[in-house]
């Protein structure tokens, strides 16, 4: 199956990483997946949420927002409070880079964690985990070149990618054309050696079959480890 885009069904769209792309963060980037672009920064802060006790550890927390024109119509900002789909997303955020952190380690602070979409052509949340993680670790770096952690709090990549029927064939990495017209569509976030943290997935008409999962996890956790090396690369690391 060819897409629109001329990709093949387990192609991932084209990643693009613009590390320490917003100079006052500790750590950021903007990140590309073809058309969608997400700002994410990581910002620290040597406090813990009141309910959180120093002995536990830091604390790692994600934002999300969309900005008004980030689609083809504005959308309104949210300044009465945040709708159900953004607070679901900022949940996951913070869920996944907190699964690839020693809280003890990064110490009595928190970080936190802002993706703000400037252009949404679907999976705009696997997008802000993607670089999120980017953004946490480039921010981890800063504190341990600092001198403020005795060792890297992070212990673990972690990338998301969306996967999905349509048309009858499973595919990686919907964009927004292909995933309002999906049968089935996941969310998967996992570590770089393939261990899941998160998967997210519903048959939007019928009940699908076991054996089109295991092709759709297989098809997310290739498409998760191409993308963690697109994060070492960000990081001008290489793949040991």
């Amino acid at each position: 199956m060819s897409r629109d885009d001329g990709r093949g069904p387990g192609s991932l769209r084209p990643v693009l990483v613009e590390p320490e792309s917003a100079p006052y963060a500790e750590g950021s980037c903007l990140i590309s997946a073809g058309n969608t672009r997400v700002l994410c920064t990581a910002s620290v802060e040597d406090s813990l949420p009141p309910w959180r006790n120093e002995e536990d550890g830091g604390w790692v927390t994600g934002e999300y927002s969309m900005l008004p024109r980030a689609t083809h119509t504005r959308n309104r900002r949210e300044r009465n409070g945040l709708k159900g789909r953004t607070q679901e997303i900022q949940r996951l955020v913070g869920r996944s880079l907190r699964g690839a952190v020693d809280l003890r380690r990064l110490g009595p602070r928190t970080v936190v964690v802002d993706c703000d979409v400037l252009q949404a052509d679907g999976g705009t949340r696997t997008a802000s985990i993607t670089g999120g993680w980017i953004a946490l670790a480039l921010a981890c770096r800063k504190l341990l070149d600092e001198g403020q952690v005795d060792s890297n709090p992070i212990h673990d990549q972690v990338a998301a990618v969306s996967v999905g029927v349509v048309d009858g064939v499973p595919l990686l990495d919907l964009d927004y054309g292909e995933d309002v017209r999906a049968q089935v569509d996941m969310n998967v976030v996992a570590t770089e050696a393939g261990e899941l943290v998160e998967v997210q997935g519903t048959a939007e008409g019928r009940p699908f079959p076991r054996s089109q999962l295991d092709e759709l996890m297989d098809l997310a956790l290739a498409g998760v480890h191409e993308l963690a090396t697109a994060q070492l690369r960000a990081l001008g690391e290489e793949r040991e």
